[in-house]
């Protein structure tokens, strides 16, 4: 089982090549020199060759290693940006400093994009100190109230990328206020609906239980102490799925903010794994965001 982003840095594989559109930004230039340097990824940088290189003489980041295709307009830069990766010349995709509706635009752009049919659902992995193992949080950014198609959408995409990282048999966790059914609660009333759909195989390569509450999800001793020796989930959680986008949410930013934890995000549901980060995110945020779509790659490419 993989317990941190250095283990899940060395399950990379070789160096996966990454496309970035409009990459003249600070904190992405850094994150994709560093990435090359640590062997995860081949960064192409698609964008204002003259503001990239302006950036990187900025910040003292040597990119003469690095290819650069010069395109001025931003829309543009993205739209070849995302073809590349459509084409099969590189194996990920990754936002730089365009806003998020037109780097989704490209995304789901019928010709060239990386739709699959699917709904798209956005993966955050953290390594948080006093927890054993990585912690798989779904969705914190992208679908606001899933339903339950989409839960079980979330569910399959989550567990595939779990598994990539090395979780053989992930846990997961639908995550409500209590952790019994209450018919007027319908957020526990679809979380045991997962857990019946995956006891009749429908959800597969992981142990639903559901609802559970945070404490028994992530804390053995609540769990203990709760008397829940019965339930599947025992504190040992590997992927927490939410209700809605305010919990996900909530969560996930009390963590970054309140913890001295690190974190990696992608876009599933596509293609090719997705780089979807904040421009307020870390450059380490950003490093472990490439490494986790790397291993989601090279998953991918053993699959084929």
């Amino acid at each position: 089982m993989t317990k941190s982003f250095d283990e899940l840095i060395a399950k990379t594989g070789a160096p996966k090549k990454l496309s970035i559109a409009v990459a003249q930004d600070s904190a992405v230039i850094e994150a994709a020199v560093e990435a090359k340097k640590r062997n995860i990824a081949i960064p192409v940088l698609f964008g204002d060759a003259d503001k990239i290189n302006a950036v990187a003489k900025e910040i003292n980041a040597d990119i003469s290693d690095l290819e650069i295709v010069d395109i001025k307009d931003d829309l543009e830069a993205a739209h070849e940006a995302v073809k590349y990766v459509h084409e099969g010349h590189a194996e990920m995709y990754m936002k730089g400093i365009i806003d998020t509706k037109n780097f989704l635009k490209s995304v789901l752009d019928k010709e060239v994009g990386l739709r699959t049919g699917k709904a798209l659902s956005h993966v955050a992995v953290f390594q948080v100190p006093g927890i054993d193992h990585l912690l798989f949080l779904t969705d914190v950014a992208f679908i606001p109230y899933p339903t339950l198609e989409d839960k079980k959408a979330m569910i399959e995409y989550t567990v595939n990328v779990a598994r990539a990282c090395g979780v053989e048999m992930p846990k997961v966790a639908p995550l409500a206020a209590v952790e019994v059914v209450n018919p007027k609660m319908s957020v526990t009333v679809e979380a045991a609906e997962l857990t019946k759909l995956n006891e009749e195989g429908e959800i597969k390569n992981c142990i639903v239980d559901g609802p559970l509450s945070m404490d028994l999800a992530i804390d053995p001793e609540a769990a203990k102490h709760k008397n829940a020796g019965g339930r599947k989930i025992v504190g040992d959680a590997d992927v927490l799925v939410f209700p809605d986008i305010h919990a996900g949410n909530l969560v996930y930013k009390t963590l970054v903010h309140t913890t001295n934890s690190e974190n990696g995000c992608i876009l599933t549901g596509t293609k090719a794994p997705v780089i979807l980060t904040s421009r307020s995110d870390t450059f380490e945020t950003k490093v472990n965001s490439i490494a986790l779509a790397a291993v989601v790659a090279e998953n991918l490419k053993k699959l084929q």
